[in-house]
């Protein structure tokens, strides 16, 4: 059960599925369910202060390579793209429901960079990208748990 929680935890913390995944794979290897929820809310929050130190000591090294910076443009981009005009028009209550929809490239990663991008103040972002958090993790959890019912 731990190793299954653990591993939850780590597809949480990844940006290949953030918690949409981790929440269904702890609950579907008969990890608690309560402790699935907690597990991978904390370690999807621990993303936004990863990415900012990233952006801010990081990223400011690296973009001095032509290929990283491409990618990194084309990462922003993204971002800005899927949450520039909720987070431009609505601020924190737009990146709150940016992150908080649980679908593909609109979890803490691209929340996180949106926030850094529009200039938002890290207090408010961080609260916005943990309100969404917190909101698409009780839709995941909820919808898995309805499933896993539904096909006993």
């Amino acid at each position: 059960m731990f190793l299954d929680l653990l591993k939850a935890m780590l597809w949480s913390i990844s940006p290949l599925g953030e918690a949409k995944v981790g929440i269904p794979y702890a609950l579907l290897n008969g990890v608690e369910i309560y402790l699935v929820l907690v597990g991978c809310f904390l370690a999807n929050i621990l993303v936004f202060p990863i990415m900012n130190f990233f952006m801010d000591v990081i990223n400011r090294y690296f973009l001095k390579w032509y290929y990283y910076k491409k990618a990194a443009i084309f990462v922003g981009r993204r971002a800005k793209e899927g949450a520039g005009k909720n987070v431009k028009k609505y601020g924190f209550w737009g990146l709150m429901v940016f992150v908080a929809m649980p679908i593909p490239g609109t979890g803490v990663y691209a929340g996180t960079i949106a926030g850094y991008l529009f200039g938002l103040d890290r207090k408010k972002a961080f609260f916005a990208n943990a309100i969404g958090i917190l909101i698409s993790c009780l839709i995941v959890w909820g919808t898995t748990l309805a499933a896993m019912k539904g096909f006993k």
